[in-house]
């Protein structure tokens, strides 16, 4: 399977987005597709065996919109530099032609040449030239509504589209009964009706179009991070070349004030580097030769050159960049009920303008009132609004996210965060930093306690676990050479072994010694360094015990904070962790968590969390993304903490980019307030429609109110522009 983002062209409302959103999943090698209106892009899951571009972008033609190709990024939205002139001038228009239609209802001056009692074709003639003018300005909107209506996905143009055609079509009818002497037909023209409602529209998309641009403020500043270029090194010559001209294993210089240009490892020189903007940590970072760098960190004060391993797509920002899309992408539960909503209501308002429009001639009312009152219930109902009020204030938070070091990848997250009782928490490299240091060593050999480390540390060199930098770090400190490893093999929550010096090693906890028989006679040892919170590594060399070795981790900054705050707010913390119960606990009491399970294996993690589930906890795991990942991907919200050069980790939801655990605080705060905002959103939406729609098919005239298409183009540009405003307050949150 293939994921793949496309630009797309040609959507309004909700309906379009949630029609084309249909079509797509129907088609035979499509396993999911997910359309943003607010970003104007789909993403697409699909076979590539059965499927390529190039029939995707058909399919998405023959829907009724068009592909722009892949999405990207980087690339500034095109935008027409007169849009706004263009904008100001149908501005004008639109005053004039209301000047005149109107202008003499209110006391207005109106010359001679165009009063409707007097020159009454003068009169019709320029109010069609106008209203003219102000069709070919929406064609697009007509377009569009006509085409959607051809392929059975109603929107909001069609509304618009059936309604300012119908309205144009009488007023020429009229205009013609005129112009053959029936002057009364004056008072029948409805072009200003037919050229104010496409000017509102306008407005509407054009302040809907500023709106949508501020919510893609986050993904741009990610963006803009890295440099435009940078210069390499070929043969002993510098070259200067664009960021895209970098190939994996050029050799990159950077001096001091430049960004690093795209992720890779130190060859030569050292700099402190400023990374805050992906790790948090404030202060600059001291690399050296062997270190990573990360694309848009600042070189401080040294001179790097460092060989390029991630470039383009590969890196971390970039990754970064395309989580948050893909979120943008992927839809809550409440947002999928909204579309469902607003995909049914459309053809529904349809129906009902057609059947006033049938009652009021059957009741004697003259064809242009039934016309005016068929024309308003269409614009009135346009659900512009009821379309925005959940993706745009998705988009909103999962910026605000994004910009606080939280990366969401699925939207329905901010729909279960404010839901969580539970938080489930890995201990080392999660709690803890996961920077080991060796505290303690008990030797039962007859060999060197340097030589034993160096048989260990050759050993831990092959691993990835935490505990394994603490060896390879006492080896890089005393200048030890690492001595070769044979058959080497991780077994998961129990340790590793290899063959060094064509011995069989074997290091982990008690239960490896267990798993290959081995007599464990030193668990008095054990015991002793667990009360001083040490994580135990046993060493076992042809299957005999010869050395114990006490490894020591640190707490995480505000960690304590963080539970406080969570045991505070009713969410309960668990430590779950591989650790023994003596070591574990001891952390746990020093950062507050009352609940404690140790000696765990990966999969029996699975299984802890599955029986929380089972009573009814809405849990939230949070680990390292790696020997987690079964629990992590079972949990409700599985949360990942992260070093900053490994951001896509699949078996997680949410990956906190800063280590920083109090973002969970953050999540959870932002996902409340979210889904507050989104119910005041669709209140003021369906209020506003519940309101409209009977004043506009005239069920209150009888108490003197009721409104006309302008009237009723307005209020549908103002109820959008409100829906617009409150979603954009989500960008406050603190």
């Amino acid at each position: 399977m293939k994921k793949i983002i496309l630009k797309i062209e040609g959507m309004t409302c909700s309906a379009c987005s949630n029609g084309l959103e249909k079509y797509l999943n129907k088609q035979d090698g499509i396993k999911n597709a997910s359309v943003n209106l607010v970003m104007a892009n789909a993403l697409i899951e699909y076979d590539e065996e059965k499927l390529n571009q190039k029939q995707i972008d058909t399919f998405v033609k023959k829907a009724g919109f068009k592909s722009l190709g892949l999405y990207d990024e980087k690339q500034e939205e095109n935008k027409n530099k007169n849009e706004k002139i263009i904008f100001i001038i149908y501005g004008i228009l639109a005053i004039i032609l209301m000047y005149i239609s109107m202008g003499h209802m209110i006391g207005l001056p109106i010359i001679d040449y165009l009063n409707m009692e007097i020159n009454p074709i003068n009169y019709g003639i320029v109010l069609l030239a106008l209203t003219i003018s102000f069709i070919i300005y929406g064609f697009d909107i007509i377009k569009n509504g006509y085409k959607n209506l051809i392929h059975k996905t109603p929107n909001m143009d069609t509304l618009v589209s059936i309604g300012v055609i119908s309205s144009f079509i009488y007023s020429v009818y009229s205009l013609i009964n005129i112009i053959k002497g029936n002057n009364q037909f004056v008072h029948e023209l409805y072009f200003e009706s037919t050229a104010i409602v496409i000017f509102f529209v306008k407005l509407g998309r054009y302040i809907d179009g500023i709106s949508k641009n501020k919510t893609k403020e986050a993904i741009k500043k990610l963006v803009q991070i890295t440099p435009s270029s940078a210069v390499i090194k070929v043969d002993g010559i510098e070259r200067k070349v664009t960021i895209d001209e970098i190939n994996v294993g050029d050799i990159v210089i950077s001096r001091p004030g430049e960004k690093i240009a795209v992720d890779g490892k130190i060859k030569y020189g050292k700099a402190h580097l400023d990374e805050s903007f992906i790790t948090g940590e404030s202060k600059p970072v001291n690399k050296i030769i062997g270190e990573n760098v990360i694309a848009g960190s600042i070189n401080y004060d040294g001179y790097l050159e460092y060989k390029a391993e991630k470039i383009g797509k590969e890196s971390t920002i970039s990754k970064i960049v395309r989580l948050v899309l893909e979120a943008t992408n992927t839809k809550s539960t409440i947002e999928k009920i909204a579309d469902k909503v607003s995909g049914y209501f459309v053809p529904i308002v349809i129906i009902i303008a057609i059947i006033t429009f049938a009652i009021y001639l059957i009741i004697g009312k003259d064809v242009g009132q039934a016309i005016n009152t068929f024309v308003t219930i269409l614009v009135v109902a346009c659900p512009c609004s009821l379309g925005l009020a959940t993706p745009l204030a998705i988009i909103v938070s999962e910026g605000v996210c994004a910009k606080k070091g939280i990366l969401v990848k699925k939207s329905e997250i901010l729909e279960i965060a404010k839901n969580i009782d539970t938080i489930v928490f890995d201990k080392t490299g999660t709690l803890t930093f996961g920077n080991l240091k060796i505290s303690k060593i008990i030797n039962f050999s007859k060999i060197e306690e340097k030589e034993l480390l160096q048989l260990v540390g050759s050993l831990e060199s092959k691993s990835t676990h935490p505990i394994a930098k603490a060896f390879e770090k006492y080896l890089e400190e005393n200048k030890i050479e690492k001595l070769e490893v044979q058959e080497f093999e991780n077994i998961s929550g129990l340790g590793i072994i290899g063959k060094v010096n064509n011995k069989k090693l074997i290091l982990g906890n008690y239960k490896i010694l267990e798993k290959f028989k081995i007599d464990n006679n030193y668990k008095e040892q054990e015991i002793l360094l667990s009360k001083k919170g040490n994580t135990i590594v046993y060493v076992a060399y042809e299957n005999e015990i010869i050395g114990i070795i006490g490894v020591n981790d640190i707490v995480r900054k505000n960690v304590k904070e963080v539970i406080k705050k969570l045991n505070g707010n009713n969410i309960n913390t668990i430590m779950l962790t591989g650790d023994n119960e003596e070591t574990a606990k001891i952390i746990a009491n020093e950062i507050g968590i009352k609940e404690v399970i140790s000696n765990v294996l990966p999969d029996k993690k699975l299984e802890v969390i599955k029986d929380l589930k089972s009573k009814g906890k809405v849990i939230a795991m949070c680990g390292d993304g790696i020997n987690d990942s079964p629990a992590l991907t079972i949990s409700d919200i599985g949360i990942s903490v992260n070093s900053g050069t490994d951001i896509a980790i699949d078996s997680s939801d949410v990956i906190l980019i800063k280590n920083d655990l109090s973002k969970i605080l953050d999540l959870i705060n932002i996902s409340k307030k979210t889904i507050k905002n989104i119910k005041q959103n669709l209140f003021w939406a369906f209020f506003y429609n519940s309101l409209m729609i009977p004043i506009a098919i005239g069920l209150f005239k009888f108490i003197g109110i009721s409104i006309n298409p302008m009237i009723a183009s307005l209020a549908m540009t103002l109820s959008s522009l409100t829906v617009v405003l409150n979603a954009l307050r989500l960008k406050n949150i603190k």
